[in-house]
């Protein structure tokens, strides 16, 4: 007899969960099904009902990720614009001992999702996912007038990405070099630069 539905969602937590404190104890390149057998206590024989194959594992565990990702609390920004621009690039920086956790297996997710088409397809989405909510602070900028008329829109959410996906590459191969007041200074010089003149905003 087939495991009941509950047993059966229960057990895909569990898995999730196996699959996270793998993540965050040996990165992309630590995770097998044997390390997440053993985090488990459980028989790789299992855990094959789960993740046919690698793809599998890391497919769930990209999913693991994103699904943190979205879960964990956010920066309420004091106004839309560039207040909620900065708030949305802070939360990405790597500031606490969770944040750098969390974007090192980030990070470490690049190079396995770029040898895999469909895994960088669904990296790819994620990433356009999150241009599209930042396009969305740029542009109440615009209106607001706090940056430029005429600015291009999209074009800046992309530039603000990038900016701050450097700056988290910096971050965490140097992190002497970029303690977090440091991180936040930096960035709040980018915002600076491609805010209009003499604009300032809550921070």
């Amino acid at each position: 007899m087939p495991p009941a539905r509950g047993d059966h969602d229960a057990r895909r937590r569990d898995v999730s969960r196996a699959v996270w404190r793998v993540l965050a104890t040996r990165g992309f390149g630590g995770l097998t099904l044997r390390a997440v057998a053993a985090e488990m206590q459980a028989s790789t024989g299992l855990l094959t009902h789960y993740f046919p194959t690698k793809q599998d594992l890391l497919r769930t565990a990209l999913e693991v990720l994103d699904q943190r990702n979205q879960e964990r609390p956010r920066r309420v920004a004091p106004a839309e614009g560039l207040a909620a621009l900065r708030a949305a690039l802070v939360d990405v920086l790597p500031l606490d001992p969770d944040s750098a956790a969390e974007n090192r297996i980030w990070v470490s997710s690049w190079d396995v999702a770029l040898a895999d088409p469909e895994l960088a397809a669904a990296h790819a989405e994620r990433y356009r996912r999150s241009r599209l909510r930042l396009t969305e602070h740029v542009a109440a900028a615009v209106r607001r007038g706090e940056v430029p008329a005429g600015t291009a829109v999209e074009d800046l959410a992309a530039a603000a990405q990038a900016f701050v996906l450097g700056l988290v590459v910096q971050a965490l191969f140097a992190p002497g070099e970029f303690p977090p007041e440091r991180q936040v200074a930096l960035l709040d010089g980018w915002l600076a630069g491609v805010a209009a003149p003499g604009v300032t905003w809550d921070s």
